[in-house]
């Protein structure tokens, strides 16, 4: 098959980005694909074995079928939750995104079937004074996935989303609704408009899954065959819709 590479980004922070990308990975292997899963950037760190980690890039390197070694997962692992330039600055560094890019270059170059490479927060959250993660994206060229968290202000926040990512160059390959509180009012309305007005595919919709929701969880809502050109290998609740 032809190698399949796909950038994810929200609408915001905290949106369900990681609880996707793993679910993506574990559709990938579920159709017996080689899927690895990258977070090049990430910001709210604990020291473990005198090493900075993340929680999000360790669940991503469980996932992944290909043993990687965290470094190769997440280059930059920075301590403070905070945004990805400020946490940066204060430790006196300065990520840059043709590094950034390079380095998810030589992961793309073993060839593995599937690469998703997972954002910080959204769209064009700072990297630096100068630069964003939307300009690792587009160097990259890859096709973007949006995770779109259904609360009240997700219309705008996804269509203007989508607007950036198009004017960018880039395609809007997919999208998936997920649930990040119990009820939302207007909810299938609002899934609704979003099919009618964003570009890509709804991969899924997520049914709210708690404050402790996994990626197992969530694959069952999700369908990804269709951004790996292949049919799936069950049916799907997510493609035909969850009640909030």
């Amino acid at each position: 098959m032809t190698p399949k590479r796909f950038f994810i980004t929200g609408t915001d922070t905290n949106v369900g980005k990681t609880l996707v990308t793993g679910a993506l990975l574990l559709n990938a292997r579920a159709c017996g694909l080689e899927a690895v899963g990258l977070k090049p950037v990430s910001a709210g760190c604990t020291r473990l074995n005198g090493r900075l980690v993340n929680d999000d890039a360790l669940l991503l390197q469980r996932l992944s079928s290909v043993p990687l070694d965290y470094a190769d997962i997440n280059p930059v692992a920075l301590e403070p939750a905070i945004a990805p330039h400020i946490a940066a600055a204060r430790a006196g560094i300065r990520p840059r995104a043709a590094e950034l890019v390079a380095h998810v270059r030589r992961i793309d170059a073993a060839g593995h079937d599937v690469v998703l490479v997972e954002g910080a927060g959204g769209w064009r959250v700072p990297l630096n004074d100068a630069e964003t993660l939307a300009d690792v994206a587009v160097t990259l060229g890859y096709p973007v996935i949006l995770v779109v968290a259904m609360r009240l202000g997700c219309l705008n926040h996804a269509l203007l989303t989508a607007a950036a990512i198009r004017a960018a160059g880039l395609t809007l390959a997919g999208w998936v609704a997920n649930s990040t509180g119990p009820t939302m009012d207007a909810f299938d309305e609002n899934v609704q408009t979003l099919e009618q007005r964003l570009p890509g595919l709804r991969l899924g919709t997520v049914p709210y899954l708690g404050p402790s929701a996994t990626p197992e969880q969530a694959n069952t809502w999700l369908d990804g065959t269709p951004l790996f050109g292949l049919a799936a290998p069950s049916a799907r609740r997510g493609a035909e819709g969850a009640e909030s």
